[in-house]
């Protein structure tokens, strides 16, 4: 089992830059930060752009993977977003992962750009063009494509990534359609569960469920890719995973026995939305952490 850690980019760079220095230290395998304009409860409050996050925190680390979670179409183009993710994957030397989704049916990145709500399908064509045309962009030395969502002409992409062929895609799915662009163009699937979250026995039956239509999906579907790993995002879990150790240590047994590879969980932040104790992580980090295998 991987782990991997959420840090907001809430924060001025003097108090965010110990973190993530700190997410190596501990031992996590991953760090990420979440890709919006602005964000549920916290809309109001400081919030800082990810990929400027991202690149300064693989300048202050060295060993630990980086992350997106996840980058959406809502408010990006994959022309100028493949640059921008070039960059990252060099300045991270190879250490950075995509995480990308179709984006939500609504919210503050929809509307601050004035954009007219989409449809479900219109959504999961739209996340389909975006990814094909990401993947083609990171992996094609010139582009040309026009699509319904997007259009690309003669789009360079030197020097093209450290990684080869690209660097991976996490493709954050739950429905059919989804599941099966996961399955084509992902090196990992993410999910959150379903919207079963009344209680921590309802989202856990909801991320079983979901693990088995990716089972579906991926028998479905002729992959190009080796082996998907599979990333639980458990912020979604009705209670905070690191409100202790004990649950902390049960989150990873039972992720584990419904076959997934990683799990992801916030940092604790002082007060709501993932309210909890700094210390609850810091007992984690040194009790639970040095145990996994990975």
């Amino acid at each position: 089992m991987r782990v991997g850690i959420v840090i907001l980019p809430e924060h001025r760079w003097w108090v965010a830059e110990p973190k993530w220095r700190t997410a190596e230290e501990y031992g996590f395998d991953h760090a990420w930060t979440y890709d919006h304009l602005g964000w549920r409860s916290l809309v109001d409050g400081p919030w800082f752009g990810a990929v400027p996050t991202l690149t300064a925190a693989a300048m202050v680390t060295s060993r630990i993977r980086l992350g997106l979670m996840v980058a959406s179409p809502n408010f990006r183009h994959p022309v100028p977003f493949a640059r921008e993710l070039t960059t990252l994957d060099d300045v991270s030397d190879g250490r950075f992962t995509l995480g990308v989704g179709a984006g939500g049916l609504g919210g503050y990145d929809t509307e601050v750009l004035g954009s007219e709500p989409l449809t479900a399908g219109q959504r999961a064509g739209r996340f389909e063009e975006f990814v094909e045309l990401l993947d083609k962009q990171l992996t094609t030395p010139l582009t040309t494509w026009r699509g319904k969502w997007y259009e690309a002409v003669q789009a360079r992409s030197a020097p093209g990534c450290v990684q080869s062929p690209r660097l991976p895609f996490v493709v954050a799915a739950n429905g059919p359609r989804t599941m099966r662009l996961a399955a084509r163009f992902g090196n990992g699937w993410v999910t959150t569960g379903t919207d079963k979250r009344d209680d921590v026995e309802q989202w856990w039956a909801g991320v079983a469920e979901a693990s088995a239509r990716m089972d579906e999906a991926i028998a479905a579907t002729d992959r190009r890719i080796g082996k998907l790993d599979r990333y639980l995002q458990a912020d979604a879990c009705p209670e905070f995973v690191l409100s202790s150790r004990g649950l902390y240590e049960d989150t990873l047994g039972r992720a584990g026995e419904l076959g997934f590879t990683d799990v992801v969980a916030p940092w604790p932040r002082h007060d709501g939305v993932y309210a909890g104790a700094e210390a609850v992580l810091e007992e984690v980090a040194a009790e639970v952490l040095p145990k996994l295998v990975t």
